[in-house]
């Protein structure tokens, strides 16, 4: 199995059991020794994971750390656990900053089990940075991501190497971060960058800078979603049993008698299918058209709905989406960027179906 597969089979396990974790010890036994176990590390041989690292840092005595990985007898990761969910604010990563100092240990890592923040002394030698420069959620990752990730697998591991991408990586976190933070708020110094070719013998008085204050938002946020849509159309394509010209057939258009997803359904079910890359492969979703709905299924079998696409009426566009006894809601989309915000519940419907897929 490639590692990538691993992950993502290590990611539906964590989507089925998260809401049945309520504590650090449960969220270590299920979430976070498979983690490392993952990583080819053997969680059961104590000179290659430590549970508990005891040592005595400074004037305090009997520290503990969750787990350390050993290389040699000398810890190179140490990790640090809170329970599922749980806040994973720098504050509360003390024993992992202390005992980042006292061993040789290069990479400190900070998980709820869900996300893993990934640590190293790039600010200081021998001290811990307050920002990671590396972060993995189990649950929402690229392929890049597990890219990164790989380097820290005992097969691949070596810290120069590492080290040598961590600054970028590091950097990289934190212009995207900025950015966001523009999208959202753009800066006063940044709309005037942008404008300045519009407002040429204006002055950057209130209203002037609220109105391109808005209209600088409203670029940047439709650029984001351009760049998305057109990343969605060049990656994914229609399942091979049908044609371009099928896929992009007019609504309830049939092609030998059997009912054919619209140019709209198809359009979404590239979007379900993109949304549950991280937990399946995409030719395990599956879309079948029916006269009242278009179903979207698991491994192609209708006892394991994903959810169904209700656009017959294509002013008024629907999700239906189900729980645990297969009971189904019907959601009003203002767009099909919506489904997008619907990510958890149909990972979590798919990750019910993937234990019993994969038995």
């Amino acid at each position: 199995m490639d590692f990538i597969d691993e992950v993502r089979s290590l990611a539906a396990r964590v989507a089925a059991a998260k809401d049945m974790l309520q504590t650090e010890e449960a969220t270590k036994n299920a979430m976070v020794m498979p983690f490392i176990h993952m990583l080819g590390y053997n969680v059961f041989d104590p000179l290659e994971v430590t549970p508990e690292l005891v040592a005595d840092v400074g004037t305090k005595k009997g520290e503990k750390v969750d787990y350390a990985i050993l290389k040699d007898g000398k810890p190179i990761m140490l990790f640090e656990c809170k329970k599922c969910g749980g806040d994973l604010h720098i504050n509360h990563a003390s024993q992992l900053f202390r005992y980042f100092h006292v061993t040789e240990a290069r990479f400190g890592v900070l998980t709820n089990g869900l996300v893993y923040r990934f640590f190293t002394d790039l600010e200081k030698p021998n001290k811990m940075d307050d920002k990671p420069f590396f972060e993995f959620n189990i649950l929402d990752f690229r392929d890049q991501d597990v890219d990164e990730l790989k380097k820290f697998a005992k097969t691949a591991f070596d810290v120069e190497n590492i080290l040598t991408t961590a600054n970028h990586l590091k950097y990289t976190r934190a212009i995207k971060n900025t950015l966001n933070e523009w999208m959202i708020n753009p800066p006063e110094d940044f709309v005037r960058l942008v404008s300045a070719e519009f407002l040429a013998g204006k002055q950057f008085r209130n209203a002037v800078k609220d109105q391109f204050t808005m209209i600088t938002k409203h670029a940047f946020q439709q650029l984001v979603g351009d760049k998305i849509n057109e990343r969605l159309k060049g990656a994914m394509s229609p399942e091979p049993s049908l044609s371009p010209e099928v896929a992009m057939s007019e609504p309830q258009q049939e092609v030998q008698g059997v009912p054919t997803p619209s140019a709209l359904e198809m359009e979404a079910y590239q979007i379900v299918k993109a949304i549950l890359r991280p937990v399946v492969k995409p030719d395990m979703v599956a879309i079948r058209d029916a006269a009242s709905y278009c179903a979207i299924l698991f491994d192609d079998n209708n006892r394991k709905p994903i959810c169904r696409l209700r656009f017959n009426n294509e002013n008024r566009l629907y999700i239906g989406l189900f729980d645990e006894n297969k009971e189904e809601e019907r959601i009003p989309l203002g767009s099909l960027d919506d489904i997008f915000d619907l990510g958890d519940r149909l990972k979590a419907t798919v990750a019910s179906y993937v234990p019993v897929a994969t038995a």
